[in-house]
């Protein structure tokens, strides 16, 4: 069974940062690359900040943020970033075009027998998987966001993922102090696919005005203790990243249920995305 000491995290936003941090406090030797070295080293400076603000309220100690940061790299050379990986992480946005580009590119870097993982959230495995000469090393790693606050990890097995692989993989969340799940490569895995049809649901709902966004969120969150609400998680995600999965399971799974609509499609044209533009269903802006 594959061994995994070293790690490339392809991408160092959001979600790469993250499990290059997640990572690193768990004793891996990380590399977070990006092609570019302002986006790597502010990737850097996220998971620096991250540490310093557990270490405020007593939850990472100074030791920790020590070997974490000590464990890290950046690089915003591919062959440089890959080579000695044992497990490379494409945490790239969600584009098939884009994340096959890059598992092409990792191939043809990494060692035969290193595993490779795609963060996506609901592309196909067997798609991603499908141009490359040993299909059978990729599956994915479905990381949620934050990462370094999330606890669930999906693990996702295409057609052709060799079975050693796939048990690697899970012992490597495992000892992330993630809970994986194992899932069988289909449209929207589990969680996304239950996700997005509650957050476009509540959408429809407040066009037809049912209710307030606030409402809808309070509704779920102390009615059936989420966390937070859909229309503030869908914020926190990203309007354009939850309306490029509608769209895929739509088109994939022909369910009206996946249907974007109108309210989501009008304000991602305006580039109302959410927190990182300071607005989508809620106001994010200073204050």
């Amino acid at each position: 069974m594959p061994s995994i000491r070293r790690l490339a995290v392809i991408g160092a936003g959001t979600m790469g940062h993250g499990i290059a941090q997640v990572a690193a406090m768990a004793g891996h030797r990380v590399t977070l690359f990006d092609v570019d070295f302002v986006a790597a080293e502010t990737g850097l400076q996220r998971i620096r900040k991250n540490l310093d603000k557990g270490v405020q309220l007593g939850k990472v100690s100074d030791a920790t943020r020590e070997t974490t940061l000590a464990a890290l790299r950046t690089s915003t050379e591919l062959a440089d970033a890959v080579v000695e990986a044992d497990l490379v992480i494409e945490a790239a946005p969600e584009s098939m075009e884009l994340k096959r580009s890059i598992f092409a590119d990792v191939e043809a870097r990494v060692d035969p027998e290193a595993i490779l993982a795609s963060n996506t959230s609901s592309l196909s495995i067997a798609t991603l998987a499908s141009g490359l000469r040993h299909p059978s090393r990729l599956l994915g790693l479905h990381f949620f966001n934050p990462v370094h606050l999330m606890t669930l990890v999906e693990v996702v097995h295409g057609p052709q993922t060799d079975p050693e692989v796939l048990e690697a993989a899970v012992k490597f969340v495992e000892r992330l102090d993630r809970e994986p799940i194992v899932v069988k490569d289909s449209p929207g895995f589990a969680s996304s696919r239950l996700g997005v049809v509650l957050g476009l649901e509540a959408m429809r709902m407040v066009e037809e005005g049912v209710a307030s966004p606030q409402d809808i969120d309070r509704a779920m969150e102390l009615g059936y203790r989420h966390p937070m609400g859909p229309l503030k998680l869908t914020d926190l995600v990203g309007l354009d990243v939850r309306l490029g999965i509608a769209r895929y399971l739509y088109e994939t799974l022909g369910s009206e249920a996946f249907r974007p609509p109108e309210i989501l499609e009008r304000m991602v044209a305006e580039g109302h995305t959410g927190k990182k533009s300071g607005r989508g269903f809620y106001d994010w802006g200073e204050g």
